[in-house]
């Protein structure tokens, strides 16, 4: 890393502390991109609200000596259920960008999914981690392009970097209707791109025809199916997770081809605004599918008491986004990595007082839903 980070800002002690400070710190143009979601920003508010509606029941004089957050997943021992969700462009938010939340990703035993759209080469933060020992997983998350050939060639990498899983979002064949960043005027800073999809071949010029759509009959002509999904799995040696699945129909088509995982994900309400928050998307989800998947889910995880309640939910795993976007722009490394701790403490603390010792105690008898 070339820059130096800075010491955690004073009285920042929870993650939306480091929201408040990013604000500060991050320029208008970054804040709309990494704040802002689609349309009215609903589903955005909802995703937090919903798990701050579910109320816990907690059990008391249980023994807890020799308690612990590890779960097993994919075939990885992991040292507790916190992923970093997949954020393009992290060099919009510090100089370091992808390296710097992959090392302190690692530091802190946390999963990390890297983006398509990162704005750093994919086998250099995978360089900087991958011999850690002690490291989460690194899974590689990828949008299929509308050339094969690349979507092979961005595969192929993946593979030889050593991620170990590709991660393929499904939620978003069109950007959503994003206001925010419209009123800013979004755009790329001079020097930071997607570096991963340089050399990708121009999409072939197309013009709409009379009566038409440009969105339906242009962009979307290349959007992925699930005959898109196939091929990929056909494709590579790395298991294959999807992300952005909310309907109990995707998920059993999901679990009958097979796939390896699924993310119940709204795009932290990027895409669709007034999608029902994950919270509520979650239950029928893993009702469904009772146990033939892993599942994982993210959208408005800010305490460690909201990963509990996924995990009585039926989740494995969670991962979070945002937050530790606003933690690499108010420190860095050093801020991600407070994220990371907080959410793990505060997770063993609501275990501790829901009388939990191991991750396999966390059930929906511990929740009352909201009604």
């Amino acid at each position: 890393m070339n820059a130096i980070s800075p010491p955690l800002p004073p009285g920042v002690v929870t993650l939306a502390d480091h929201e408040t400070h990013a604000a500060s710190v991050l320029d208008n143009n970054a804040w709309a991109y990494f704040a802002g979601a689609a349309a009215d920003e609903t589903t955005l508010q909802h995703n937090q609200d919903a798990w701050r509606a579910l109320q816990l029941k907690p059990r008391v004089l249980r023994r807890l000596a020799g308690g612990h957050t590890r779960r097993s997943l994919l075939g990885r021992s992991l040292a507790h259920p916190i992923l970093l969700a997949p954020v393009a462009y992290q060099r919009m938010a510090h100089p370091d960008g992808e390296l710097a939340t992959a090392l302190a990703a690692s530091a802190q035993g946390a999963g990390l999914v890297l983006s398509t759209q990162a704005s750093l080469p994919l086998e250099a933060v995978a360089r900087a981690v991958r011999e850690d020992a002690d490291r989460g997983p690194l899974w590689f998350q990828l949008y299929l392009q509308h050339d094969r050939g690349f979507n092979l060639e961005l595969i192929r990498r993946a593979e030889a970097a050593g991620y170990e899983a590709l991660v393929l979002t499904v939620d978003a064949p069109c950007h959503g209707a994003r206001d925010r960043e419209r009123r800013a005027r979004f755009r790329l800073p001079p020097g930071i791109a997607a570096v991963n999809l340089a050399g990708l071949p121009p999409r072939p010029a197309q013009a709409p025809g009379p009566g038409q759509s440009a969105l339906f009959d242009t962009l979307l002509a290349d959007a992925p199916t699930w005959d898109d999904v196939a091929w990929l799995q056909a494709n590579t040696r790395l298991p294959v997770l999807l992300k952005g699945i909310l309907h109990p129909d995707d998920a059993l088509e999901a679990a009958r081809l097979r796939l390896d995982g699924l993310i119940v994900s709204n795009h932290g309400g990027r895409t669709l605004d007034t999608a029902l928050p994950t919270a509520a998307a979650l239950p029928a989800i893993a009702e469904a599918l009772e146990g033939r998947l892993p599942l994982l889910v993210d959208g408005g995880i800010r305490r460690g008491t909201d990963v509990l309640k996924a995990l009585a939910l039926g989740a494995s795993a969670v991962l979070v986004g945002r937050p530790y976007i606003f933690g690499l722009a108010n420190a860095g490394a050093l801020g991600v990595a407070h994220v990371i701790r907080l959410l793990r403490d505060e997770l063993e603390i609501a275990m501790a007082l829901c009388g939990c010792r191991t991750l396999d105690d966390i059930g929906p008898e511990l929740l009352i839903a909201p009604g």
